[in-house]
């Protein structure tokens, strides 16, 4: 594999992570807010399948989706089963910028760990860059049953709005692609049952 090294920031904020990056272009996998807001510029974008992860309501978020008081739920990659999202395509020019950009946004706690994965796109295989939770970090929150999970969202609201908005989009995004994310489904009918059961 034609390779360049690439220096990522770890989970650790100590130490660099020399995560060898494909040479030219660059695909990123997005599988939540990424899939609507990438934040960077891209040339083409391709549904994307992945194995080994699942999309789950794993991170806590105590300021865009939620407070340090009320803490709410965003999604991260936790392991087993697979996972459909979008692969998109950044030129070689851009990833250095595009990269800032994710750093910027997804690592500011280090709750997610980079990796190479391999995805399959329609007609070939590329490896694609994903954000993989971190079980060992105290924002981690992947032992929660649909209730509790549910719960969260219902109530909490951070700087870019409510939690249970969050979760809508996801699953309308996910919808337009062809994907129903059954696990994402159920919370989303707890949650707004515990919406409607409001005083």
């Amino acid at each position: 594999m034609d390779t360049q090294a690439g220096t990522i920031p770890a989970t650790d904020s100590s130490h660099y992570l020399r995560l060898p990056l494909p040479r030219g272009d660059l695909w990123i996998f997005g599988y939540g807010s990424l899939m609507w807001d990438p934040g960077f510029p891209y040339v083409q974008w391709a549904p994307a399948l992945i194995y080994g992860y699942h999309r789950a309501l794993c991170i806590s978020s105590n300021r865009w989706r939620g407070t340090p008081e009320r803490p709410g739920l965003v999604l991260g990659l936790d392991r087993g089963g697979a996972c459909r999202g979008i692969a998109f395509l950044v030129a070689r020019a851009d990833a250095g910028p595009a990269l800032e950009a994710l750093w910027a946004r997804e690592m500011r706690r280090r709750v997610y760990r980079p990796q190479l994965l391999r995805a399959r796109l329609p007609g070939k295989e590329v490896q694609v860059l994903a954000f993989v939770a971190d079980p060992k970090h105290a924002s981690y929150a992947g032992h929660l049953s649909i209730e509790q999970t549910a719960e969260r969202i219902a109530n909490c609201r951070g700087a870019r709005g409510p939690n249970l908005d969050y979760l809508i989009r996801t699953v309308e995004h996910l919808s337009e692609l062809g994907v129903r994310d059954h696990n994402l489904l159920r919370v989303l009918a707890a949650a707004r049952a515990s919406e409607s059961g409001k005083p």
